[in-house]
Formats: C-alpha cells, sequence, structure tokens
C-alpha cells in the first residue's frame, strides 16, 4: 500500500482486534516491508496511540486499552453493523444490555454521517428481534473476558456448576462463543479430560485469564454453532417432534436453522423432525413459522399445543 495516510488507518484498524500482531503478519496485511511497519508504529505512537511491542516467537504489536486512547476507527460496514447489533441487543440474555445498548447507539448515531444513519434507520426499522423469554441473565464484562481469550488463545482457569449442583474446577482453551435462544455456551477444549466441552456461560464463576497461549486445535466439525446443538440434544433427554409443515421445505430451513431436519414433501409442504429439551421451545418454534402445520409425534407436543390454544381463546373472550 502506498499511500501512507490509509496505510496508517489500515494498521491502527488491525492493532484495534483484541491479539499480539507479528510484526511480519502486518507487513504481509500492509505489502509493506518490516522497516516500514517499524516506522508506522512508531508514527502511531507520536499521534497518541499507545502501541505496546514484546519481544519473543509469541510477541508482536498490540494496542493497549486506556483511557487516552483516540477514538476507534470504524469503516462504513462496520459502523452500520454495530449499530443494529446494539438497536437489537435487547434480545440477548446479557444483564444489563438493553440500557447499555440505548446509551452506546446514541453515542454512535451522533457522529455516523447521514448516509450511514439512513441505512441504519431503514435497517432498523424492518428487523424485528425476537424476546428472549426469561432465561438466565450474563454479566457482559464475562462474554468480553470470554471473547477476548478466544481471540488471544490464552487459557482460562474458572469453576463450572454442572447440572448435578456439583462444582468442578476446570483449565480450559476457548475455542467459540455461540448464543442460542435464552444463553450463551464457551466451547473449548478442556485440557484436564482431554476432550472437547460445553460450558453454559451463566453457570462460569471465578473466570481467570492465566497469560499462557495455546495452539488452536481443529474443531470436529466445520460449524461451531451446529456442533453445538447436536452436542446439547445428544447429552440430554430430549422431545422428537415430527412435523408437517404447509411451507416449502426451503423457507422452513432458513426459519429452523441447524437444530432440526427438513425435507421436501412436495413443492408447498415438507416434514420437520427435531430434537427438543423441552415442549415449550417446540411449540414456540412452529407456531412462530407462522404457517399451517400437523404435529404427527411425540402426543406430548399435539397436548401442549391444543392447551395453549385453549389458554389463548380464553384470554380473548
Amino acid at each position: 500500500m502506498s499511500d501512507p495516510s490509509a496505510r496508517l488507518l489500515q494498521l491502527l484498524s488491525l492493532l484495534q482486534t483484541p491479539r499480539q500482531w507479528p510484526g511480519s503478519e502486518l507487513a504481509e496485511r500492509l505489502g509493506v516491508g518490516p522497516r516500514t511497519v517499524r516506522r508506522d508504529i512508531e508514527r502511531l505512537r507520536e499521534l497518541g496511540y499507545p502501541v505496546e511491542a514484546a519481544m519473543g516467537a509469541e510477541g508482536g504489536y498490540r494496542l493497549v486499552a486506556g483511557t487516552a486512547l483516540p477514538p476507534l476507527l470504524l469503516d462504513d460496514e462496520e459502523a452500520v453493523a454495530i449499530a443494529v447489533g446494539l438497536r437489537l441487543a435487547s434480545g440477548h440474555a446479557v444483564t444489563g444490555i438493553d440500557e447499555a445498548s440505548v446509551r452506546a447507539l446514541t453515542k454512535l448515531e451522533r457522529v455516523l454521517p447521514s448516509r450511514l444513519r439512513r441505512r441504519v434507520r431503514a435497517l432498523a426499522a424492518a428487523t424485528v428481534p425476537l424476546p428472549s423469554g426469561d432465561g438466565p441473565r450474563v454479566d457482559p464484562s464475562r462474554l468480553t473476558a470470554l471473547a477476548t481469550a478466544i481471540a488471544n488463545t490464552e487459557r482460562l482457569r474458572f469453576h463450572y456448576l454442572a447440572n448435578s449442583g456439583e462444582e468442578t474446577r476446570r483449565l480450559a482453551e476457548p475455542h467459540h462463543l455461540v448464543s442460542s435462544g435464552r444463553r450463551w455456551y464457551l466451547l473449548a477444549f478442556d485440557a484436564d479430560r482431554a476432550d472437547w466441552r460445553i460450558f453454559r456461560v451463566d453457570r462460569i464463576e471465578r473466570l481467570q485469564l492465566i497469560g499462557t497461549r495455546f495452539e488452536r486445535r481443529e474443531l470436529p466439525a466445520e460449524d461451531p454453532a451446529a456442533y453445538v446443538t447436536s452436542k446439547l440434544h445428544t447429552s440430554r433427554p430430549t422431545h422428537r417432534a415430527v412435523v408437517t409443515v404447509h411451507a416449502p421445505a426451503a423457507e422452513v430451513s432458513r426459519l429452523w436453522g441447524a437444530a432440526g431436519e427438513v425435507t421436501p414433501v412436495d413443492e408447498q409442504t415438507c416434514r420437520v423432525t427435531s430434537p427438543a429439551d423441552t415442549l415449550e421451545w417446540l411449540a414456540f418454534r412452529l407456531t412462530g413459522l407462522g404457517r399451517e402445520f400437523e404435529v404427527h409425534e411425540p402426543p406430548q407436543l399435539a397436548a401442549h399445543l391444543r392447551e395453549l390454544g385453549a389458554r389463548a381463546l380464553r384470554s380473548v373472550r
């Protein structure tokens, strides 16, 4: 990249990612030599950006957080994504996120160019988040700490409350955070048990980033979200629903996601086979499709839907 100003902005954008950047990787990203990277780092320091350098095999450059940090640099797509995400954040099970997101959105929209403000408002007007219900709430600082450990490939120690009520100590290599309905899950490699594990974030306590790095392992699946979904459904007792939905299979697959199997019956009808841990979840997903459907099994689901329907009719009499 020949334009020094544009290169400096791109370098700053890379350094804002919470990780160590080896000089060689920065040089490759920017299309320049290591000496140019070092000069640009010094220029950022002169402008007031606290860039820290660490020596050694795991060393590199990183931007140090602090009160003197100048404003973030966002490109157009990043700014729009953040603004829309803040508008929808109240649908997630994160303690205090609704109020905090409103404050952050107010600050962001104040500095958005008019062209981006119009895009954000148009997207927000066309998007309605589903309510997340009354599930367990997660401290946002815990999510931030976990996300930082994932980005920096840093091992974690924490106490974990199992389903049985037993509290255990864990040493883990964090891989992904997965949000599913009312809950957040940490997908990680458990070093003591030498196997992949899924932890509910609301059950993680006394979280510590211990400072030791690890080499990221290959997950035994292409999609972390699909892997977590499949493991959750096979690790606990579930209901197995078989339902005919009067809608094209492609449409239902889009809405249902990876939690079940959707097979076409004809162009306007499909069969959904899906496991679930509760009848309430199945009823919510089926009624949320907005299409006619028939329940074939289990009979408990049909009974639950009849009860819901009767309750709804009583409420409007």
